[in-house]
């Protein structure tokens, strides 16, 4: 075997882990929920998963951080409850992040749901100049060292861009772990406001 048919053949199999790792874990359980609280699971390997019924969604909680579009104020997804919210997971670094973004404002506009971001490993003057440059209304957390996608239990930390989708309890319904698809995620959030 030559030297490049072996590097050939290594990085192939280096892509195919990851592509397996964004896939999440292979498991044959649904979302497992521990005292209401969400845990990510990924049934085989599954990359978009909804979770019904409704009295078997995890809640997510103590999501909160410093607004991209504005400085030194504190935003968090207590300042949306009784509301239905699409939380995307991106960074500025991300090419399918920056495909997606002006569907997620268009996904917001149409539903009425609120588009929340959580911007993981990103620079502060970089998210926020990503933000600008494409007019986008909603807001985003910063969230550098990922504090917050830690507290999502199980939820894979190098799937972005992922959206998960909450209703209107804050309780997890629906995951992508793949950019979204407007036609796709439209009936999803309308679903959910009208529980």
């Amino acid at each position: 075997m030559t030297d490049a048919v072996a590097r050939s053949t290594r990085r192939a199999a280096a892509l195919v882990a990851g592509l397996l790792l964004l896939a999440g874990c292979s498991t044959s359980q649904d979302a497992v929920v521990t005292g209401g609280e969400f845990q990510f699971v990924a049934p085989n390997g599954r990359t978009t998963i909804t979770y019904d019924p409704p009295e078997d969604r995890g809640r997510v909680t103590g999501i909160t951080g410093e607004s991209l579009l504005r400085p030194g104020e504190t935003i968090g997804l207590d300042d949306y409850a009784g509301q239905v919210v699409v939380f995307n997971i991106w960074g500025a670094w991300c090419p399918p992040c920056r495909e997606e973004a002006p569907d997620l404002q268009f996904v917001g506009e149409q539903t009425g749901a609120v588009v929340l971001g959580l911007n993981v490993r990103d620079d502060r003057a970089l998210a926020t100049d990503f933000l600008r440059d494409r007019g986008l209304t909603y807001d985003s957390i910063f969230d550098f060292p990922q504090r917050n996608l830690a507290r999502l239990d199980g939820f894979p930390r190098n799937a972005v861009p992922s959206t998960i989708v909450l209703d209107k309890q804050h309780r997890v319904a629906w995951v992508t772990l793949l950019p979204i698809r407007v036609p796709e995620l439209i009936p999803v959030v309308e679903r959910l406001a009208a529980e």
